[in-house]
């Protein structure tokens, strides 16, 4: 019997979760991770990293100071899976692979979004992701022209 058929949906949400904290950990503590270029501490990265993903926003050290540009796109990675969900993040993955979601998999998306019925969860995983890059987009480029605008002219 394979290891898949033996772990509940619940087991596989939160085994997602453990392994998308310790993987961002380990990748904040590599020293292109920070902008002194030196291995940040196991405890420091993984308390990093789990405050990412579970989109708390408690640092040990000041983002914009102590990363570089390398680790602060881990932790807006890390921002973005959590916010989004583990699975349903797996989930988009394997579809934009062109693979075909498993009965397994739409049960443990169900499961994830708490939706009270498997049918049409796909759809509804497209129209969470649709509406979270419409959002993120437009929020970005308001911000974008909030800073343009603020921004003082430089007559050198």
């Amino acid at each position: 019997m394979k290891i898949k058929e033996k772990l509940t949906s619940f087991q596989i949400i939160i085994l997602g979760f453990a392994g998308v904290i310790v993987i961002g950990a380990l990748l904040l503590m590599c020293p292109v991770s920070s902008k002194a270029g030196i291995v940040t501490p196991f405890g420091k990265a993984l308390f990093t990293s789990t405050s990412a993903v579970c989109v708390t926003g408690l640092v040990v050290y000041d983002t914009a100071s102590y990363w570089s540009y390398f680790g602060q796109g881990i932790i807006l990675i890390l921002i973005q899976i959590g916010g989004l969900g583990v699975i349903t993040v797996a989930s988009f993955v394997t579809m934009i692979a062109g693979k075909k979601i498993s009965l397994m998999q739409r049960q443990t998306m169900q499961n994830s979004l708490s939706v009270p019925q498997v049918g049409g969860i796909v759809k509804h995983m497209r129209f969470i992701f649709l509406t979270s890059f419409i959002v993120e987009i437009l929020g970005a480029l308001l911000l974008l022209s909030l800073i343009h605008i603020s921004e003082p002219t430089r007559l050198d």
